[in-house]
């Protein structure tokens, strides 16, 4: 296996095995691990048992408020109109909410005729360089196809993309949600929250009458890296170190420099929302995402593996090349809580803190059109301006970005965005000024 190093442990703690890259053998790897997290927790006087046992009230009592709020008929994801956020005049009680959702659609985030617009140009770019004449399948098994068409476009440099992602309307949405997190401690400014690194991701056009298997409850901010690498052990210190009830799923230390594990899922940014920009009209109950809507869910999912019921050798199902599974067997409480988004038109944003559970509900016939383009909430810090550089290559030459699939459709294409076309904000997320 590959050798573990040591990190110093504060006060009188023991100290954490961690990986920097994946360990060889895996299981004699979380074998070493479990053990020593445990000792560390019981170090500080408090049983595994005890630290659980807090963060399991804690979730309960928003699962059953979660339950309660749906039971009777009132909306669970807080909704913003782009205008409050605009005029600094969001209230009070909505940026709690916000805060205690970790969710939140953005009405009117851009004009509807600019989204209708987008997606148009997005079917002319596509189509005028033969998209489809020499479409391949899927680059990676994660999004699967509809029919003899993609669902997902592996299509990252349109000029529809990136007129979104450096316009200033993305840019205030972004800086309002940053500013949700704590970007400083410790005399550290983890990450600028008034600049994003322009994080390119694809698009997703559901047509009308798919049927489509959506996609299972999972996260996206990393695997087996969460616990085995020394940023996440400190970046996550409070859930073993006896202080629990200090989580802070909105702090950002130690998050924004090392990388996630590589994996067919990876990503390489640090993002404090995930997020997409619809394209087209969706109703509540056409196949649309869903979240747990529970930030603190975090702590919940990285003390489980740690109780007797589960496997010395497992993570409650978490490896590396796969998604983090949220799964019945070791996480049923969480899952009482999935939400569903409201009704969006075109032109609204919906966005998600990137440690949540999300899925995409089935659909069957679905009624009329699914389209969205994926653009996060991914700050400048280290973590990011390092892979802004890789972007930037990818960019210019047409290529997809290395946290995708290496399927480079782009490259000889007319009509994609260049230099010439960047903004300001363009520039700044390109690492260009």
């Amino acid at each position: 296996m590959s050798a573990p190093t040591r990190n110093e442990a504060p006060d009188t703690l023991p100290r954490l095995p961690h990986w920097e890259s994946p360990p060889t053998d895996l299981k004699a790897a979380i074998t070493e691990l479990k053990p020593a997290l445990r000792a560390r927790i019981e170090a500080s006087g408090r049983t595994v048992e005890e630290v659980f046992a807090v963060v399991e009230r804690r979730i309960a009592e928003q699962v059953e408020e979660i339950e309660a709020t749906a039971a009777r008929g009132e909306a669970i994801w807080p909704v913003i109109d782009y205008a409050e956020i605009e005029s600094g005049t969001v209230s009070a009680d909505a940026l709690a909410q916000l805060r205690r959702r970790g969710c939140l659609v953005v009405r009117g985030h851009f004009p509807r005729e600019q989204a209708l617009a987008w997606d148009a140009a997005i079917v002319e770019y596509v189509e005028t360089n033969r998209f489809f004449e020499n479409y391949r399948g899927p680059g990676d098994d994660f999004f699967g196809s509809v029919d003899s068409k993609p669902e997902i476009y592996p299509i990252y440099w349109s000029p529809a993309q990136m007129q979104a992602r450096q316009s200033d309307r993305m840019a205030t949405v972004q800086s309002f949600l940053n500013a949700q997190w704590r970007s400083e401690s410790d005399g550290v400014r983890w990450f600028d929250p008034d600049r994003d690194s322009l994080y390119p991701d694809r698009i997703r056009r559901r047509p009308p009458g798919t049927n489509s298997g959506g996609l299972g409850s999972h996260l996206d901010p990393g695997t087996l890296d969460l616990w085995m690498t020394e940023g996440n052990q400190r970046a996550f210190h409070h859930l073993f170190d006896g202080t629990v009830e200090e989580y802070d799923p909105w702090d950002a230390a130690h998050r924004t420099s090392g990388p996630q594990y590589p994996g067919s899922t990876m990503c390489s940014a640090f993002r404090t929302f995930q997020g997409w920009t619809a394209l087209s009209d969706m109703d509540h109950d056409q196949g649309v995402l869903h979240t747990v809507p529970i930030p603190e869910a975090m702590a919940y999912l990285m003390l489980r593996p740690l109780l007797s019921d589960v496997p010395d050798d497992d993570l409650c199902g978490v490896t590396t090349g796969q998604v983090f599974p949220a799964l019945e067997r070791w996480h049923a409480l969480l899952l009482r809580a999935v939400s569903g988004i409201p009704d969006v038109r075109a032109g609204d944003s919906v966005w998600w803190h990137c440690d949540m559970i999300h899925s995409v509900a089935p659909v069957e016939d679905q009624q009329g059109w699914g389209n969205v383009m994926y653009i996060p909430a991914a700050p400048w810090c280290p973590r990011n301006e390092q892979y802004a550089a890789e972007v930037l290559a990818a960019f210019d030459t047409g290529s997809s970005p290395s946290d995708f699939p290496a399927e480079h459709y782009e490259v000889d294409w007319s009509g994609r965005f260049t230099r010439a076309d960047l903004n300001q904000v363009g520039r700044r997320g390109m690492g260009l000024e």
